[in-house]
Order: C-alpha cells, then sequence, then structure tokens
C-alpha cells in the first residue's frame, strides 16, 4: 500500500499519485511517500518517479538488511530497526525501516507491520503542521518514536531473566537450560541489532552529512543517548544470562555431587556388611559364638548394627554427612 501526504503553502493534503512538478528543487513543496508492503508496481516508484540508485533500491526491496546509513547523490538511505508488535509473548522480534532522506521528500520503505509509521501517519493527518519543520525533521520523528518502543520490550526481558534467576535458585530443573539458551538468544539478538543502531545514530548526530541541520544533529543526539543506554542494557543483560546459565549449572553439579554422596555412602556401608554375611553363608564351618542357632544370627546382626553405627560416626565426625 502507498500512502503519500504533500505539505505545501502551509497545508498538508494526503494525495493519491505524486507530481513529478514537488520534486523539483525550489518548488517549494514536501512529500512524503510511505510504501507498506508494498507491490512490485508501487515499488516503481523508487526507481522510476524518485530515480534511485539502484543498489539502494534493491537493499529497500530486500526482507532484512543490518542497520547502515549511506550517502548518495541528493540523498540519504537509512536502514533501521523498530520493534515488531506481533512477537512472541517471550520474545520479541524487529523489523527493518527503510528511509530515502531527501531535499524535499521522505521515502519510508516497510512490510507494514511498524508501530511508529502508523503513529506518525495518524499524527500528520491530525496536525498538517508536524510537517512544516521538513523531511529531515519528520524522519527524526519516525526514529524517535521507533527508539520508544524499545524501552517496554526490555523491560519485559528484564522481568523474565528476573524470573529465571528466581527459579535457578529456587525451584532449579533441567529444563530450564532451554529457557536460558532461549533468553541468551534473544540477547544476543538484541545487541547485534542495537549496536550498528547506535552507529547509524551516532552519524547522524555529529553531522557526518550536510542534510542534517546543527539542530537536527541535537535531537538526534538525543536519540543515540537513548540507544547508548539499550545497547548498555543488552550488554549488562547478556552477563546476567551468562551467570545464570553458570549458576544453574553449578546448582545441578551440587545437586548431583549430593546425590552421589549419599549413593557413595551407603555403598561404603554396605561393602563390609556384605563380606560378613558372605563369611556366614559359606558351606563351611565357622568358629561358634555363644549361644544356641538361633543366636549366631543375633550375633551377626549384632556385629552388622554395631559396624553401620562406627561408620556413620565416623562420616560425621569427618563431615562427610
Amino acid at each position: 500500500m502507498i500512502t503519500i501526504f504533500v505539505h505545501r503553502g502551509g497545508r498538508t493534503e494526503q494525495a493519491t499519485s505524486i507530481d513529478r512538478a514537488w520534486l523539483v528543487p525550489g518548488a517549494g513543496a514536501f512529500v512524503w511517500v510511505d510504501l507498506a508492503a508494498p507491490s512490485p508496481l508501487e515499488a516503481l516508484v523508487l526507481s522510476d518517479t524518485f530515480n534511485f540508485h539502484p543498489l539502494s533500491v534493491e537493499d529497500a526491496k530486500a526482507a532484512l538488511h543490518y542497520p547502515k546509513i549511506e550517502a548518495y547523490d541528493g540523498y540519504l538511505y537509512v536502514i533501521l530497526h523498530g520493534i515488531d508488535d506481533r512477537g512472541s509473548v517471550q520474545g520479541f522480534a524487529t523489523h527493518d525501516l527503510d528511509f530515502f532522506v531527501g531535499a524535499g521528500y521522505l521515502v519510508t520503505v516497510h512490510d507494514g507491520r511498524s508501530r511508529s509509521i502508523r503513529g506518525v501517519l495518524d499524527a500528520v493527518a491530525r496536525n498538517p503542521k508536524i510537517m512544516d519543520e521538513g523531511p529531515v525533521a519528520l524522519f527524526h520523528r519516525i526514529v524517535d518514536a521507533m527508539v520508544d518502543h524499545y524501552r517496554p520490550e526490555i523491560e519485559k526481558l528484564e522481568a523474565r531473566l528476573d524470573a529465571l534467576e528466581d527459579a535457578v535458585f529456587q525451584q532449579p530443573r533441567p529444563t530450564l537450560v532451554r529457557r536460558i539458551l532461549e533468553e541468551k538468544r534473544r540477547v544476543s539478538d538484541l545487541r547485534r541489532i542495537l549496536t550498528p543502531q547506535r552507529d547509524v545514530v551516532a552519524r547522524l548526530a555529529r553531522r557526518d552529512y550536510v542534510d542534517i541541520s546543527t539542530d537536527m544533529s541535537f535531537r538526534f543526539r538525543d536519540i543515540h543517548d537513548q540507544i547508548v543506554r539499550l545497547v548498555d542494557d543488552a550488554a549488562i543483560f547478556h552477563d546476567r544470562v551468562s551467570a545464570i546459565l553458570d549458576a544453574h549449572l553449578s546448582s545441578v553439579s551440587n545437586r548431583l555431587n549430593e546425590v552421589m554422596k549419599v549413593l557413595t555412602v551407603v555403598a561404603t556401608i554396605f561393602m563390609p556388611l556384605t563380606v560378613l554375611t558372605a563369611l556366614w553363608g559359606m558351606n563351611v564351618g565357622l568358629p561358634r559364638l555363644p549361644g544356641g542357632e538361633a543366636a549366631q544370627f543375633w550375633w551377626v546382626v549384632g556385629f552388622m548394627a554395631s559396624l553401620v553405627l562406627v561408620m556413620l560416626g565416623l562420616f560425621r565426625r569427618s563431615r562427610w554427612i
């Protein structure tokens, strides 16, 4: 689907098609073209109407690219990632947002699931003055909304890590390993997306491109600070997940050691008992103990019980049990 807004003469209105006269330098018009999951015919706007470089058009049509920024003749091409609101309850997913930022236009390309784009589209429809500041300011507004959507997902991730920590120490089970590794994969994905995204916004904040004014660089600096905090949180989460995994493996190992210790004590106790029962069970004559035939059994049982008590006392004294 293609959505077109044009701002000229202090007024913003929605259009059904693009007038090439709006794109002429000095025309006094600012055009925002949003391509949401564009069809091949709609995607021709990029190459036929705006004459964007074939490499940037190819990247915009691709399903997934890591964040980057490139300067072409007359425009900036930017790829950023937004949080996908259709991610699972236990995790999150991201999607590409492609931006073509020129002197008199902004073109956005996405898969139709961007909450940031939807929110700004609704805001522009209600408040025509939003487009007064030009394409870079509108680009900043979208990026700012996109970064704001990361914070709730980061908080959910932190809550899941807190729950994992409690489970590791209160109810350690072998099945926790799968949950821990899943969270570790999500944290790694988050870092892999946020780190290059931080670098992209940093270049905008440093005014590496002439299209970015000093005022807009200050605004992008604020977004950069937010992303830096997100990157720091992701690094902390990575360390936490690794520590949780180590603690869980240590807990499982300790439980196994406790079980092995009990089994070893039982086996050690029964070894001399087995020797005694083997001796008195042989078909040869053995020294008789005082008493009759029945007394022989109780003598052996007494020896065995005494031996068990002595061994348990020694183990206790050595702090093995």
